[in-house]
């Protein structure tokens, strides 16, 4: 590699840094990898039979503290609490306040602005339902990230 890919490389990846563009670049994958730790962990949960309703929840956990903790390791380093148990019960608090945003928001796309309508008649390969619902999922989930990322470094980590 050459000197300036090494220095990108560094800058995105590895070097500490306040850049908010970097920051948020790291988040996105941070929020893919915490993802991953939920779904697995729902999957687990489902097949050793816990319940959905209860799974729900614990998976959720799982991966609200997976994003906690590369968050403070990988994203930010700056903290506005010293507190760590203060600083994820805020942290949590902004999950869960993105996640009712999720549910307002994609009842929004689908019923309001009528994703549902407006997909009606296209539908994934070898599937009975139209794409709305994923359309409105895919547009949520950018807009919660948003709210997720900025609500989080301008209260915890300025």
């Amino acid at each position: 590699m050459t000197d300036i890919e090494d220095t990108i490389i560094d800058k995105l990846l590895k070097n500490q840094t306040d850049q908010t563009h970097i920051q948020f670049f790291r988040y996105i994958f941070v929020g893919g990898a915490a993802f991953l730790v939920q779904f697995a962990s729902f999957m687990i949960f489902i097949n050793i039979n816990i319940n959905y309703l209860i799974a729900t929840p614990l998976a959720f956990i799982l991966g609200l503290m997976a994003n906690y903790a590369l968050s403070v390791n990988w994203v930010f380093n700056k903290h506005a609490l010293d507190n760590m148990w203060s600083e994820f019960v805020i942290f949590a608090v902004i999950g869960v306040v993105g996640m009712v945003l999720t549910e307002i928001l994609t009842w929004f796309f689908v019923d309001f602005v009528g994703f549902y309508q407006i997909f009606y008649n296209v539908h994934l390969y070898n599937s009975s339902h139209n794409i709305g619902f994923y359309v409105a999922n895919v547009v949520t989930a950018a807009l919660v990230l948003f709210w997720n990322f900025f609500a989080r470094k301008l209260t915890l980590f300025k």
